[in-house]
């Protein structure tokens, strides 16, 4: 038989916008959370309103290797591509600069994410062993590498010699 367990809508009523960050409404009287050995059930909970934190729109493109021939080796304009993964944690700082970057060239430099685990073959061509690694590339060659998380002004300096070069 399982078990439940009662807390009074008092000992909630100070922790109601600890859970204030979902998109949705909950406007049930009761609230169950199951548990290993039954579930945990508060009656006469108070409704709460969650929202989303952020739904930014990222500004670096995703290329597959269905696109990589047309968006990154036949480009006119120079091309960055950030080679990631989806488990990488430190990936994701980079996504944040590389998003930046994106705004701060654009028209003068095309930003591209490309997924690793989904598009090996481009990753093995490129000899990409672990992530993130960044590629820089000018009509259609490769042209700089910055390999790990590194500081905006890391990628601003590789981008600033391929775009004079």
């Amino acid at each position: 038989m399982a078990s439940s367990t009662s807390i009074s809508h008092s000992y909630f009523a100070s922790a109601r916008s600890i859970s204030c960050h979902l998109p949705f409404k909950l406007n049930s009287s009761r609230i169950s959370f199951p548990l290993k050995n039954g579930s945990f059930k508060l009656r006469n909970a108070p409704p709460l309103t969650l929202k989303t934190l952020s739904t930014r729109e990222p500004k670096a493109a995703v290329v597959t290797k269905d696109t990589w021939e047309k968006l990154i080796l036949n480009s006119d304009t120079p091309v960055l591509v950030e080679f990631y993964a989806s488990w990488c944690g430190p990936c994701r700082m980079v996504h944040r600069i590389i998003d930046e970057i994106a705004g701060d060239y654009s028209g003068r430099l095309n930003c591209f994410v490309l997924n690793t685990d989904s598009d090996l073959p481009i990753a093995e061509d490129y000899e990409i062993k672990a992530v993130p690694v960044v590629l820089l590339f000018k009509n259609g060659e490769k042209r700089e590498s910055v390999v790990g998380t590194m500081p905006k002004d890391f990628y601003i300096t590789a981008i600033e010699r391929v775009l004079k070069s």
